[in-house]
């Protein structure tokens, strides 16, 4: 049943699942007066980076390298080229696109130089994490789509879901500070919700992607790992541990580690 539904209509389905966790987070002006303690912050990015560091590779690379044993190349060149790939492009798109960061209290502006008010700036560096988590979901719903005894639905679903409990806090990150600034609930929470809603949207590109180009599904497999171990790196492990001695991110990377890879397994 359903594998005769449309892998658009089901990217758009995973998209909406990240997009929702987007909008719960931003929710979090409606019940919060004052600023989130940064320890809670901290825990929920660590927990954050841990489900995607192992949602990268069981729902992604695993998938690639396996794909690629069906090829004529040694089956790692694929998986580390497309991975590479994915890294270096979420690079140039952080050189690119003007966006800024708050960690610990501080401001940390990225990109080429712009007038463009902080409000803003914080909206984009969600809305550019949110483009290859977005693709990634859309790909691993294609690939099932298309049958791919590798990427199963439960896979896929999990995939949507892990990307969803990362977007959580990125919601609350950028509608609370927007509330802190002055700007109404109402606005706060509609700035972070609408950042998530490129994942739909880069969802229905990605599955489309791989669907008429099944030839390419390593390779977008292994980018998705790319852009989103990037993004880890670059955004989630720093905003959990960037106070000294801080064990709150630490444990939350464990716990949200270990609950991932528990899903992965027992659904995936």
């Amino acid at each position: 049943m359903i594998e005769n539904i449309p892998p658009a209509l089901l990217a758009l389905f995973g998209g909406t699942i990240t997009f929702t966790f987007t909008a719960l987070g931003s929710a979090l002006v409606f019940f919060f007066s004052k600023e989130i303690k940064h320890k809670v912050f901290a825990s929920m990015y660590g927990f954050a980076a841990g489900v995607m560091m192992v949602a990268s590779f069981w729902s992604l690379l695993a998938p690639s390298i396996e794909l690629s044993k069906n090829t004529n190349l040694p089956n790692w060149v694929i998986p580390a080229f497309g991975f590479l790939f994915g890294s270096f492009f979420i690079w140039v798109l952080d050189k690119i696109l003007p966006h800024m960061h708050i960690i610990n209290g501080s401001e940390q502006k990225e990109g080429t130089n712009t007038k463009l008010s902080k409000n803003i700036l914080l909206f984009l560096a969600v809305t550019l994490h949110n483009i290859p988590e977005g693709l990634a979901v859309g790909i691993t719903f294609g690939a099932f789509s298309i049958g791919n005894a590798d990427v199963t639905f439960n896979a896929a679903l999990v995939l949507a879901l892990a990307i969803g409990l990362q977007n959580f806090p990125e919601g609350a990150a950028v509608s609370l500070p927007l509330k802190t600034n002055g700007v109404s609930n109402i606005k706060s929470f509609l700035f972070g919700a609408i950042s998530g809603i490129v994942e739909p949207i880069a969802a229905v590109i990605g599955a489309l992607a791989v669907t008429k180009l099944t030839l390419i599904l390593p390779i977008a497999l292994s980018f998705s790992a790319g852009a989103m171990i990037y993004v880890v790196v670059e955004e989630l492990v720093p905003e959990a541990v960037s106070e000294e001695h801080n064990h709150f991110g630490v444990f939350g990377f464990i716990i949200g580690f270990a609950v991932m890879m528990v899903l992965d397994v027992a659904l995936g």
